[in-house]
C-alpha cells in the first residue's frame, strides 16, 4: 500500500516551448559591429518585444532573423531546426513572416492584390497551371481569396478598402494592409517592425488590440520591435533590451522597466522615477 505524501511538492509552472532561439549572434559591416553576441529565446504563444535606443541594432536583428542578413557567427534555431544559413524565402515558407519599418507595399496595386502576394511562398501552382488558369491554379486562387476575404480582411476591419489602391490609403491603413499581407503567409511567428510608428493614439490602440487578438484567437507568436514604450509595457509578455548591439536586459516588462541599465540606456542616468514618468507619459499620450 502506498503511503500518502504529507507535504507534496507544488506542481512545476508550465513553460511554453521555445519557438525561436538566438545564440551568440554577431553581425558586422566592415569594422562596425551591429550585433555582438546577441542571444535570447521567443516562447510559443508569447508577445516578445525588442526595444532600445536608436541605433541599438533592432532592425539589424530583425533582418538577421528573417534572412536578409547573414551573421558572421552564432546560430538561429526555429522549432529546433538550425535556419542560420537558410535564405529568406525558405524561412518565410517555414512560418517566419514580417512587416517592415518603412512600408513595403506595391502602391499601384489594390489592397486585395497586395495581401494575396503574401501567400506566394506557399503556392504550388507551376507555370503551365498559371498560364491556362485551370485545375490546381483555379482551386488555389479560390481558396486563397476565400481565406483572405472571410478571415484576414474581416479580422483587420479593412473590408471597405479591399479594392482601393494602396497609394490612396492613410498611413495607418497601409500599416494594417502590410500586417494582412504578412498574415496571408500563414506565419507561426509574426515579426512586426515598429507596427505603430507614425500612428495617432486611436490607431495605436487599434493595432495593439489586433496584436493581442492574433495571439489569443489565432495562436500566433509575435516578435515585435517598437519605440512606443507604453504599448510595449502593456501588451508584452517578455521584453529584450538592446544597446550598442548587445542585450543589456531581458525579462517581464515590470522587471525591465526598473533595470538600472535600461534606465541609463534611455536617459543617461540612473533615475528610475524619471523613466517611470516617461513611460506613463507615453502611455497617456501626454508630453513628458
Amino acid at each position: 500500500m502506498t503511503r500518502p505524501v504529507d507535504n507534496p511538492l507544488p506542481p512545476e509552472p508550465r513553460r511554453e516551448p521555445r519557438l525561436l532561439e538566438l545564440d551568440a549572434i554577431t553581425l558586422a559591416f566592415g569594422g562596425v559591429r551591429a550585433l555582438s553576441g546577441v542571444g535570447f529565446a521567443v516562447s510559443a504563444g508569447s508577445i516578445t518585444s525588442v526595444i532600445g535606443p536608436n541605433g541599438a541594432g533592432k532592425t539589424s536583428l530583425f533582418n538577421t532573423v528573417s534572412g536578409f542578413y547573414r551573421p558572421q557567427s552564432g546560430s538561429i534555431r526555429f522549432e529546433g531546426r538550425d535556419i542560420t544559413r537558410l535564405p529568406a524565402p525558405r524561412r518565410a515558407a517555414l512560418g517566419l513572416a514580417r512587416s517592415f519599418q518603412n512600408i513595403a507595399l506595391f502602391r499601384g496595386m489594390t489592397v486585395l492584390d497586395n495581401i494575396k502576394l503574401g501567400r506566394h511562398c506557399h503556392l504550388r501552382t507551376n507555370v503551365f497551371d498559371a498560364l491556362v488558369y485551370f485545375g490546381r491554379a483555379r482551386r488555389e486562387e479560390v481558396a486563397l481569396r476565400a481565406e483572405i476575404e472571410e478571415r484576414i480582411i474581416d479580422f483587420l476591419e479593412i473590408d471597405h478598402i479591399r479594392h482601393a489602391p494602396v497609394a490612396a490609403l492613410s498611413y495607418g491603413l497601409q500599416k494594417r494592409v502590410e500586417m494582412a499581407r504578412a498574415l496571408a503567409m500563414q506565419p507561426k511567428i509574426l515579426m512586426l517592425d515598429e507596427p505603430v510608428a507614425g500612428m495617432n493614439r486611436e490607431e495605436t490602440e487599434d493595432m495593439a488590440r489586433f496584436i493581442l487578438d492574433l495571439r489569443a484567437e489565432w495562436g500566433i507568436t509575435v516578435l515585435m520591435v517598437e519605440h512606443d514604450m507604453g504599448m510595449v509595457m502593456d501588451i508584452s509578455d517578455h521584453v529584450v533590451v538592446l544597446n550598442f548591439g548587445q542585450v543589456i536586459a531581458e525579462g517581464a516588462p515590470a522587471a525591465v522597466q526598473n533595470d538600472p541599465e535600461v534606465v541609463r540606456a534611455y536617459l543617461g542616468s540612473g533615475d528610475v522615477a524619471e523613466l517611470r514618468h516617461k513611460l506613463r507619459a507615453a502611455a497617456s499620450g501626454t508630453p513628458s
